[in-house]
Parts: structure tokens; C-alpha cells; sequence
């Protein structure tokens, strides 16, 4: 039995793409995917236990598997140096201190600052705190961008997403309040770079539909579709996608963008949730530039962590 467990768990890790998606399971499984190597141990200590060889060996496929998929990410992948610094935080509608969060991106030492999830209550807190730091920055609804340096040809980008299994999408004139993506060209001594800031929606958990990620994955196409027909060289993508770039759903951005804390990171880099960070589903993907280091920086108010990175030419 201990065999069989060992090999099923291989197995699944190995064709996690073959799973089914039909009420989300594969977005869910592909969410919580590095975890699996958690049963590894478990089955070892069953396995010497019943001084079970076959067992012992079985665990060699799940331990490949995982290392395969993930092993590259248990090291310091960093490297010195990066021209530009990138922040993005989800900073969380029900923040109680949007005026300490503020304070506290803004000693970040970021020359691009996203926020996601800002409220028409809260804009005016985030405005006011980081216009002390940011001489340049712009709003989009529900995100925005603030910087150091200059921006232009800012406009929303259309991520339709819908808010429950029934597809009951928001009116279009509620659209353009709630907005929950942007491109602009910020301008470096060494020409220009497209940023994008994006909130992809969220995911639900629905008695009869299960893991419901509809929503959130006609948004991620419609990000990837925008992402494809960029045509900067440079492209920096920075936000809450509310997934884990394991997930199928977000294989549209992964063929054209790479993640700065793949490249440059230094483990997991989990920023949610913010009390007990499980999955890394804040993003910072680029094209066209370098990654250099990828971190996560300390708690806000929010519910989720912001994340960093420092990129070069």
C-alpha cells in the first residue's frame, strides 16, 4: 500500500496538467503543487516503519518529480546589481492603516510602486503619503502605479471578469469605477518600459461548482492577449494574479513573460496570506529585461505580503 501511495503521489505530480479541471480541480491542485512534497517524509517514516524496500523505492519518483519541478527554486538565485527596483502589493480593502502601508512601500526604495485593491475610501491616504516620495503616478480604478520617474500613454486594459459561477459581470458603467488593470510607458535613461499593473479576480469556493476560478481565468487571457500584442521590448507585469503561475490557467503569460522570483529569488517566495504565506500568487513577471533579485518584503495591514524585485538592462 505504501508502494502504491508512493507511486500514485509521483504520478500525480508528474501529470498534474492532465488533470481534469472540471469543477477547478486542476487550478487547485496546481495552486497547492509544491506541497505535495510534504507527504514525501510522511511516506518515507511509514516506509522504514514497516521496513517496506518496495516502498523506499517507489518514493523515487515522487522525490524526482518534485525536485524536477522545484528543486531549482530551494537556492539563493540572486545576483548583484539592477537598474530599476519594482514593488507590487495587493494592499487589501479592508486595511486598517492604508496611511502605515503607505509609509512603509514608500521606504521600500522602489522606483515603481503597484497597488492593487484600492478603494475610493483609501485612495486619498495613498495619494497624499506617496506623492511625498513619487513625483509621478497614476490610477485606474481599483489599481495604480506610482514612480520616480516619468509615465505616459497610461490607459486601462479590458480583464473581464466576472464575480460568480452565473457570470454576473458588473455593469459597464460600474466597469470603469472598479477597473482592475493598466498600461503606461515609464520613461529610463535608457528608453522606455511598458508596465502593466493587474487584479485579476478572484477565486470562489461554490457548494456545486467547487473551486470556481472562471472569472479569474478570462481575465489572465485577456492579460496574456494584451501582454502579446505589446509592442515595447521591455515589459514589466506587476500584481495580484490570484493563482500561482504552476496553475494552467496562466500559461498564456509564462510563454511570454518570465518570473522574477524564478530568476532571482531565493526559495518559494509565498506572499499569501500574509499571517501564514502558503502561495506565491503576487507577481512580478518581465520580458526584455534582467532579473537580478526577488523578494518578499515584511507584513502590512493587508491580507497579503508585497513582493520586490530589482531588474536590469
Amino acid at each position: 500500500m505504501l508502494a502504491v501511495l508512493a507511486l500514485l503521489l509521483g504520478l500525480l505530480m508528474l501529470l498534474h496538467a492532465r488533470i481534469t479541471d472540471g469543477w477547478g480541480l486542476g487550478s487547485l491542485v496546481e495552486t497547492f503543487l509544491p506541497w505535495f512534497g510534504l507527504f514525501v517524509p510522511a511516506l518515507l517514516a511509514g516506509a522504514l516503519w514497516r521496513r517496506s524496500a518496495a516502498a523506499v523505492v517507489a518514493l523515487l519518483l515522487p522525490v524526482a518529480v518534485w525536485l524536477n519541478l522545484f528543486g531549482g527554486l530551494l537556492g539563493d538565485r540572486s545576483r548583484p546589481g539592477g537598474d530599476l527596483t519594482v514593488v507590487s502589493h495587493n494592499v487589501g480593502a479592508g486595511n486598517p492603516d492604508p496611511a502605515g502601508t503607505a509609509r512603509a512601500l514608500a521606504a521600500s526604495g522602489a522606483d515603481l510602486l503597484a497597488l492593487e485593491e484600492i478603494t475610493p475610501r483609501a485612495l486619498g491616504t495613498y495619494e497624499k503619503v506617496l506623492g511625498k516620495t513619487y513625483a509621478h503616478h497614476t490610477v485606474a480604478g481599483t489599481v495604480g502605479l506610482w514612480s520616480r520617474l516619468p509615465l505616459s500613454g497610461t490607459r486601462p486594459v479590458d480583464i473581464e471578469t466576472d464575480y460568480g459561477p452565473l457570470g454576473d459581470s458588473k455593469p459597464a458603467a460600474a466597469k470603469a469605477a472598479y477597473n482592475r488593470a493598466l498600461r503606461t510607458t515609464v520613461t529610463t535613461d535608457r528608453g522606455p518600459v511598458a508596465v502593466y499593473v493587474a487584479h485579476l479576480g478572484s477565486v470562489r469556493v461554490f457548494p456545486r461548482n467547487g473551486f470556481w476560478t472562471s472569472g479569474r481565468d478570462r481575465g489572465a487571457h485577456a492579460l496574456a492577449a494584451a501582454v502579446a500584442a505589446e509592442p515595447d521590448r521591455r515589459v514589466v507585469l506587476l500584481g495580484d494574479l490570484n493563482g500561482t503561475l504552476d496553475d494552467r490557467a496562466f500559461a498564456g503569460l509564462t510563454a511570454r513573460l518570465r518570473s522574477a522570483q524564478d530568476a532571482a529569488g531565493d526559495g518559494f517566495g509565498f506572499s499569501w496570506p500574509a499571517g501564514f504565506p502558503v502561495a506565491r500568487i503576487d507577481q512580478i513577471l518581465v520580458r526584455g529585461v534582467r532579473p537580478t533579485r526577488s523578494w518578499v518584503l515584511p507584513a502590512t495591514g493587508s491580507d497579503h505580503l508585497p513582493v520586490a524585485a530589482a531588474v536590469s538592462w
